[in-house]
């Protein structure tokens, strides 16, 4: 562990990689992208003992969802629907000079969403759902981090694009671990939904899962496949009956993580749908533009 604060060139290299993000919100029900598939490689390589640093991280995704899976697991076609989600993300990191061996950080992600149907012909945009909240962490050795994070999501974005009255919790747990060149980070968790006073459906309980394992070439390139899965029960209304059929997918993804100047990093990655049941196929190309100070 890092019992004294590290110097300030390091700082800058571990910055970048930031904490996790909370997912795309409501943008996530929009695209119907696995819940924090937007992580990149060392988003939990976080370090402790370290003097207080911010960082700013601006997420990109672009769907396509021209394709479902359907109730019996086939992908099927489907009247296109363009998605572009953004998140604006500030996080405060610090280490308690009382605790040392921990790490802490507060965020705030801002998404914006666009989407456009071809079916419809017509594009709904703006702000949805905000999120915040904390994270704590700690190394059980020099090369490995493990933490928990939870946000809340609040239900005040843009009526076209937001979740609604709708109060979330997103908590999870999250991992990382450096070997040599091979980079290791992933998360497990749940998004809990609050009581809708307009919906007659209470959403279930979502379960995700997100892996992202790299190689660095040298200092300034990493390639790093991904993998993620989320599913989702039967939603239910006040008298038990279902309302929504339970949920899942499975998606792959590759991509490249770039890091220059000592403290900001770009990563580009590709991701698509393996399998899944009654929802849209995964089809997006993902930014990501971090940079610490």
């Amino acid at each position: 562990m890092y019992r004294n604060p590290p110097p300030r060139s390091a700082l800058r290299r571990l910055a970048p990689v930031a904490l996790a993000v909370a997912a795309l919100g409501s943008a996530a029900s929009a695209s119907a992208q696995v819940t924090f598939d937007v992580i990149g490689p060392h988003e939990y390589e976080l370090p402790v003992g370290f003097k207080p640093f911010n960082v700013f991280v601006q997420y990109a995704t672009f769907q396509d969802s021209s394709k479902l899976w359907n109730a019996s697991g086939n992908r099927k076609s489907t009247p296109r629907t363009d998605v572009i989600v953004g998140l604006s993300k500030y996080v405060r990191f610090w280490s308690p000079e009382s605790h040392p061996e921990i790490g802490l950080a507060y965020e705030i992600i801002v998404p914006e969403v666009n989407i456009r149907s071809s079916a419809t012909h017509s594009s709904n945009g703006g702000f949805g759902d905000p999120l915040t909240g904390p994270a704590i962490w700690y190394k059980p050795g020099p090369n490995t981090t493990l933490g928990f994070q939870t946000f809340m999501q609040v239900p005040v974005g843009d009526s076209d694009v937001g979740g609604g009255d709708v109060w979330k919790n997103y908590s999870s747990f999250f991992w990382d671990a450096q070997v040599g060149r091979l980079s290791y980070t992933a998360d497990a968790g749940f998004v809990f939904f609050g009581k809708s006073t307009a919906a007659d459906a209470t959403p279930a309980t979502i379960f995700h899962t997100n892996h992202r394992v790299g190689y660095a070439i040298n200092d300034a390139i990493e390639p790093f496949v991904a993998l993620d899965y989320e599913t989702q029960g039967s939603w239910t209304n006040k008298t038990g009956n279902a309302r929504v059929a339970r949920n899942r997918e499975l998606t792959a993804g590759l991509g490249v993580m770039f890091k220059y100047y000592g403290n900001q990093s770009i990563t580009v990655r590709y991701s698509g749908g393996v399998s899944g049941e009654n929802r849209s196929a995964t089809n997006s190309l993902n930014l990501k533009y971090a940079y610490a100070w």
